[in-house]
């Protein structure tokens, strides 16, 4: 059992010991760290918006966070079942000082956590977030008196704005869309992406849709991380009805992948990559992905004259770099669009209107635009953290091993070859070492890939 802090947030499994796991205890310390952080702003009334998405544990979760919040005194808005990008647009839209979403994103169904947001809706930064934990194990934190509570109210038009917001934007071709008839399938994991997938499409003027596990009953019928290992049923289904196209997002809807016509994956990757070249085409300007991601969003940019930077992983870095840089889109090659214009977070929402008017456009199957770009391929491997390990000296003795090269150590370990690259971190979310690597065939990738794996564990081992 688990329990990690990290800028990521507070995120944990439910069920055993307090300390040890996301305990209905862990859950009131945090949130009362969180708001005793939130009120030293010096605000004279503190307003939270909190949403969750459909995990099992996601009402206790909330019940917990919420009570604990109106116990200091501030007030809440309740969003209910919603998206993180959701949450993140209504923090400004309803002048509130912060936001919490409850989700563990793409961890499996035994995991939840805690997304805190600023007043700005961004994901707090390192050292806010640093300030918030020693609140939190320091236990200065003071209740207020009776009739100083906070106020509860629900909300319930959320993603109805969020979807309002999206279709208004200039760069949202609604009659292109419509033109273009498509037919759409889409595997919601039965989560918040069931309930806004839908009216965002039928906003669009898609008039065929074909649902997959869009019943937010939080019994997810996969592993609910979009890679294409987990994504059989979506992929024979937009193959087998006939769709133009599948979308398919995580839990709490900031991850985006997508299905070509013929069944095959457009790649986690590419889902940036192409709504950046749509972008690109009408505001040349800059991108910022981190390093995990794709070599082909520098050359989409550069195609457009633009200037791509790396940043290190996490969204409230990519965000950072991409406010210094001035960036017209960014992300995370995980499936993650920022774009600015609509607010500085990842959005699947925003990320399927655009990818289908960018379709419409090019009047080209998913396919044949994947054959546009340029093919890199990519593997994603992880090793796991056992009790003890010096992950940053295994890091460091990779960094010297492979000195020949060219080396990041923003974050992690970046090594970077004329034919591919590789990057080893600890994950800010799960006990493991990630291992992504990129190539130009998905053989050479997994090969890569597994070497790293093999010499991590041999140095682990010595």
């Amino acid at each position: 059992m688990t329990l990690i802090k990290s800028i990521s947030g507070i995120r944990g499994t439910i069920g055993g010991k307090q300390g040890d796991t996301l305990s209905p205890i862990d859950a009131v310390k945090f949130a009362s760290a969180y708001g005793t952080w939130l009120k030293k702003s010096g605000q004279a009334k503190t307003t939270v918006v909190m949403g969750r998405d459909a995990r099992l544990s996601g009402e206790m979760i909330a019940n917990l966070v919420g009570s604990s919040l109106l116990a200091l005194g501030i007030d809440v808005i309740d969003l209910g079942l919603s998206t993180t990008p959701t949450v993140e647009m209504l923090v400004t839209q309803l002048n509130a000082q912060g936001g919490i979403i409850l989700t563990a994103s793409h961890n499996p169904i035994n995991w939840n956590a805690l997304k805190l947001l600023n007043e700005k809706g961004e994901f707090i930064s390192g050292q806010d977030g640093a300030d918030l934990l020693e609140i939190a194990e320091s236990g200065d934190i003071e209740f207020v008196d009776v009739l100083e509570l906070g106020t509860y109210r629900k909300y319930e038009n959320g993603i109805e704005d969020h979807i309002k917001a999206i279709i208004n934007l200039p760069q949202v071709d609604v009659e292109a869309i419509k033109k273009a008839d498509f037919k759409v399938a889409f595997d919601a994991v039965n989560s918040t992406g069931g309930i806004s997938i839908p009216p965002l499409l039928e906003a669009l003027g898609v008039n065929q849709i074909v649902p997959l596990f869009d019943e937010p009953t939080g019994h997810f019928p996969h592993n609910p991380e979009p890679l294409k290992e987990h994504l059989g049923d979506i992929m024979a289904m937009v193959k087998d009805h006939g769709c133009d196209v599948g979308f398919v997002v995580d839990p709490d809807v900031d991850r985006l992948a997508i299905i070509g016509e013929d069944g095959s994956m457009f790649g986690e990757e590419y889902t940036l990559v192409a709504v950046a070249d749509y972008l690109l085409g009408l505001n040349p300007g800059n991108t910022v992905s981190n390093l995990s991601s794709s070599r082909a969003l520098r050359v989409v940019t550069e195609k457009h004259g633009g200037k791509y930077t790396a940043s290190a992983v996490g969204e409230v870095n990519v965000v950072t770099e991409m406010k210094a840089q001035n960036a017209v889109i960014g992300g995370e090659g995980n499936g993650g669009i920022i774009f600015p214009e609509l607010h500085y977070g990842r959005d699947s929402l925003v990320g399927i209107a655009l990818f289908l008017t960018h379709l419409a456009k090019t009047g080209l199957s998913v396919s044949k635009l994947r054959s546009t770009y340029p093919n890199y391929y990519m593997a994603k491997k992880k090793i796991s953290l056992e009790e003890g390990m010096d992950v940053d000296a295994l890091l460091l003795q990779m960094e010297k091993n492979y000195a020949h090269e060219n080396i990041l150590t923003i974050d992690g370990v970046k090594i970077d070859m004329a034919d591919g690259w590789v990057h080893l971190r600890k994950s800010n979310t799960e006990p493991i070492i990630r291992v992504y690597t990129e190539a130009t065939s998905q053989k050479l990738a997994d090969e890569l890939g597994d070497k790293f794996v093999k010499e991590l564990a041999q140095l682990a081992e010595n």
